[in-house]
């Protein structure tokens, strides 16, 4: 079967919308999505790793055991198989830290040991940690032709799930493919969970395996332990191939033949993912230095150019050829085809990789056991074995998916709409292996060229913090620092196009900033400052701050300081400046696409709408008014009594929004009454006009990230991951500044690096939001820290550190104590907004 013929691609969608609907209304799943085969053959594969003594036996033999749980196990008997025969088995199959495991049925055990009595037994198929012998499924040809004379010598069974949806689902000319006879108690379990089960249940398992799992683990190595080989157009001694993987700048390989025909190729590990990968070139090396070098990669028979670099002529060091790719490229090639002054061979001296591997779910019953779910207590209580058969077929469902995931999101050049039932299970793309190249090939065939003219603001933040002081000076807000970068950045002739946003990754300062009575030159800090500036006017990080811009106002919750979420805002249902509030949404859109933050301080409900996923009342309005859905839901069960005593005639048809206005949700409804029997009408009026309530900003604001973000990318994110690539990570760990932290003539065992993580340890999140800001400009992570001495010489004692943001840099003074440390930093990130100030000031 073919999986890219239309027939079958519409066979899963259909398949895909089926599942959908069953996870969404928490009914049993497909059978063919569970489907087990009842009769499987297995025969030994030996591993050429082993010993010769083991290679050479003629009979093997193997334990059937009780139970697979190692708690629990108990042998029962041994098979003795002989080269050349098979065991026969179930296809149910059961991983734990032991190994992977196959079930045989009483029929089954019966043939082997008459007069073993059990029900069941387990053969292990193959240590989890360990190569060497393992049993494997094969078809033999005698079984083959046996059911070839009964069925027609076209008969060809499918025995795998995807083969059974594919057969059941797809149209076909003539008879559909026959399927094999299916372990009906093993889909039973398979597809049975327990009454109490939601698709929040399902969340909560994808959401486990995701932290479980974590992030990429990067490594910085030598490409000897990232590649299997290395192949060149010159592999002679005297080319030395060897030279580019021994760390040694001093030594190169050297091509030899045609001009232009000059390559090398790594053939990559399997599963590793390129992040970077540097090439040292010299130019010293005169007309043998690279002119050009161009990047191929993919498959053996179809490598596709990934980069095209002009080589800098006075380079002398690395210089990065690739970045950033998202899935595993089996081969990657180099090729240079041209040198310096027409040179004919080429001189490279070395080869280094940056690296990630491919996430892999590794389901294990034993990772389900109680201690580990103490974060999810929805799964706290279940079954680990039911809790495994769960996370099985949802990883069958997420293959499904990712088969079909680029037909289900639309193009960026004639954008239609979405596949509506993707919203619905947002949260398992968290687990796909697709989706992430998916994005990247989005962004990358939507981005535009960066502007010829860096556009340069002059920006008053004088001004701008007497308003943020007294918001009522300024009603119009033409002071704020939001406002004048607005007005600063539309076109100033008719000729001139607005920006679009939707820059490279690489582009990383959108505009040029001038802050009027500050010294300074906008290298990017400047510009990042700026981006701070705004995030902080539109939804002011410290509670006690009045809010300078009519856009955002705080939740109930962060006014009544209850609930959860108590510092987060949400847009004024009252503000109608939608062309602003599009414009928050490209500069939303430029963040994700880019790679700084525009932190916004926005609850889930929010983050959800922008990411085209469902809201509901009872699982998001909490973060925004918990005292309100209490009360509904206190309403929604009161006796008619309790009901009238607490709301007499004062109960009417009205509600009061987040900006405090109060709305009628009927006509003439502030003068109508609510009748005990009418309260469900009330509880649903109210609970559709807060939903609601600012429809229209969040629109706006999702028009704006849609002129910079294609459809697809929203389509593919979850709201908490665009949250993060819009915010940055909200939680800053001094283990997470450890990772970004590199300090340039101070050691280790330096007074002052100890003292400045203790200072650091001690912080609150808030402070090293501050502090990080201080540095970098930004607030969130990532954020590379570079920490030196500090300018004016050992010497000077307890002195306030300086920075500079442009580079990220920190001087660092001595201190007398780590107290004094902590003291002046913390005092430095909340009072030092003037950054770059050892400059000369100027006015305009």
């Amino acid at each position: 079967m073919n999986p890219e013929n239309p027939h079958y691609i519409l066979g899963r969608i259909r398949f895909l919308i089926e599942c959908i609907d069953c996870f969404r209304n928490s009914k049993p799943l497909p059978e063919a999505l569970c489907y087990v085969p009842r009769e499987v053959l297995y025969k030994f594969w030996k591993d050429s790793t082993i010993s010769s003594a083991s290679l050479g036996r003629s009979q093997y033999f193997v334990t059937v055991w009780q139970l697979a749980s190692q708690s629990q196990r108990k042998k029962l008997f041994d098979i003795e198989l002989k080269r050349g025969t098979c065991i026969k088995a179930t296809g149910e199959e059961y991983c734990n830290n032991h190994g992977l495991w196959v079930k045989l049925d009483q029929e089954q055990i019966q043939e082997y040991n008459s007069s073993c009595q059990s029900k069941e037994g387990w053969i292990l198929l193959c240590k989890q940690p360990e190569g060497g012998e393992r049993l494997v499924p094969v078809e033999t040809p005698e079984r083959l032709q046996k059911q070839q004379q009964l069925f027609g010598y076209d008969y060809r069974p499918c025995t795998r799930w995807e083969q059974v949806v594919d057969a059941q689902y797809s149209l076909h000319l003539g008879a559909k493919p026959k399927v094999a006879a299916r372990d009906d108690a093993a889909v039973h379990k398979l597809r049975s969970v327990p009454p109490t089960w939601t698709l929040e249940c399902d969340e909560d398992l994808v959401h486990y395996f995701y932290d479980r799992i974590g992030k990429e683990d990067e490594n910085l190595g030598s490409v000897k332990h990232l590649v299997d080989s290395i192949d060149a157009s010159s592999f002679s001694d005297e080319a030395n191939v060897w030279c580019l993987t021994d760390g040694d700048n001093d030594t190169f390989w050297e091509s030899e033949g045609s001009q232009g025909h000059h390559w090398i190729r790594l053939h990559m590990k399997k599963g590793i993912i390129i992040k970077k990968l540097f090439v040292s070139v010299d130019a010293t090396d005169d007309n043998y230095m690279p002119k050009k070098i161009q990047v191929y990669g993919g498959e053996r028979d179809n490598l596709k150019k990934l980069n095209d670099i002009a080589v800098d002529e006075t380079l002398v060091g690395d210089l990065c050829v690739l970045e950033d790719m998202m899935v595993h490229l089996p081969i990657i090639e180099v090729r240079i085809p041209e040198c310096i002054d027409g040179g004919i061979d080429v001189r490279l001296h070395g080869l280094k990789i940056r690296s990630s591997r491919e996430r892999d779910l590794g389901l294990n019953i034993d990772m389900f056991q109680s201690a580990n779910l103490v974060r999810y207590p929805r799964l706290e209580g279940h079954d680990p074995d039911m809790l495994y058969r769960r996370a099985v077929v949802i990883h069958r469902f997420l293959k499904l998916l990712d088969s079909l995931i680029h037909h289900l999101v639309p193009a960026w050049d004639h954008t239609v709409g979405s596949f509506g039932h993707l919203k619905h299970i947002k949260q398992f793309l968290l687990l796909s292996k697709r989706r992430t190249a998916l994005i990247a090939q989005c962004l990358k065939d939507s981005e535009t060229n960066k502007p010829n003219n860096m556009p340069k603001l002059y920006i008053n933040r004088r001004v701008a913090m007497e308003h943020r002081n007294n918001p009522s000076l300024d009603p119009s807000c033409r002071n704020a620092v939001f406002s004048q970068m607005f007005e600063g950045l539309k076109p100033s002739d008719k000729c001139d196009k607005p920006l679009d946003y939707r820059w490279p990754a690489r582009y990383d300062q959108w505009w040029e900033c001038k802050f009027i009575s500050e010294g300074i030159i906008d290298q990017g800090g400047g510009f990042r400052d700026s981006l701070s500036d705004i995030s902080e006017e539109l939804c002011p990080s410290s509670g006690d701050s009045l809010v300078p811009l009519p856009f955002f106002v705080r939740t109930s919750n962060q006014e009544n300081r209850t609930g959860e979420a108590r510092d987060v805002y949400v847009p004024n249902p009252s503000c109608k400046e939608f062309g602003k509030y599009e414009w928050i949404g490209q500069l939303m859109g430029a963040a994700l696409r880019g790679r700084e933050l525009m932190v916004l301080a926005l609850p889930g409900i929010v983050w959800k709408q922008l990411a085209g996923e469902e809201v509901k009342w009872s699982k998001d309005f909490p973060a925004v008014d918990s005292v309100l859905v209490k009360l509904l839901e206190a309403m929604e069960t009161m006796d008619k009594e309790t009901f009238e005593y607490k709301f007499g005639n004062e109960l009417t048809y009205t509600t009061v929004l987040s900006d405090q206005s109060v709305v009628d949700l009927k006509p003439d409804g502030s003068n109508t009454v609510v009748q005990y029997e009418n309260r469900m009408e009330l509880i649903q009026l109210v609970q559709k006009a807060r939903l609601e309530e600012n429809k229209d900003q969040i629109q706006s604001m999702r028009v704006g990230l849609l002129k910079v973000v294609p459809q697809a990318v929203l389509d593919l994110l979850p709201w908490q991951e665009l949250e993060k690539k819009v915010c940055g990570d909200p939680e800053i760990t001094v283990e997470a500044l450890k990772r970004l932290t590199r300090f340039d003539d101070l050691e280790q065992s330096d007074t002052r690096v100890k003292y400045l993580w203790e200072a650091l340890t001690n912080f609150t999140n808030e402070d090293r939001s501050r502090f990080l800001r201080f540095v970098t400009g930004r607030s969130r992570l990532p954020a590379p820290i570079f920490v030196y001495p500090d300018k004016s010489g050992s010497e000077k004692t307890d002195a306030l550190p300086e920075s500079s943001t442009c580079s990220g840099a920190l001087f660092l003074p001595n201190y007398s104590s780590a107290k004094q440390c902590e003291e002046k930093l913390r005092y430095a990130a909340y009072n030092c907004v003037a950054i770059d100030t050892d400059m000369v000031p100027w006015e305009e």
